[in-house]
């Protein structure tokens, strides 16, 4: 994320000054409809740094496309939580977060 200008701080800081009802929001139409809306769109869990052991061969695909592998990673592990998240919900399960290895029974 970039950091802020001098300018933009400079607004932040007029913005904090002023109570809610001096601000005017006429140029921002009330919602009425958020049907469309996306949760979580701007929110951005806090990370926490961890050591992972990872098989040389996923490392390096992980890597392939230069700088972001991390976040590739995150966003990879992210996706199969959610995907098992939801799929044991829709079975009427409690999600335990973690998939079942093949050939093991599942714990009931």
């Amino acid at each position: 994320m970039r950091k802020l200008t001098k300018i933009q701080k400079q607004d932040i800081r007029a913005l904090r000054a002023k109570r809610d009802e001096d601000i005017d929001f006429s140029d921002a139409p009330l919602v009425l409809n958020w049907s469309k809306a996306e949760i979580g769109k701007f929110y951005r869990p806090p990370k926490k740094p961890v050591t992972m052991r990872l098989d040389s061969d996923v490392l390096a695909w992980l890597k392939t496309d230069g700088r972001g592998y991390q976040t590739k990673a995150n966003w990879l592990l992210r996706s199969a939580m959610l995907h098992f998240t939801k799929q044991a919900t829709a079975r009427g399960r409690k999600p335990s977060g973690q998939p079942t290895k093949a050939g093991r029974k599942r714990p009931r």
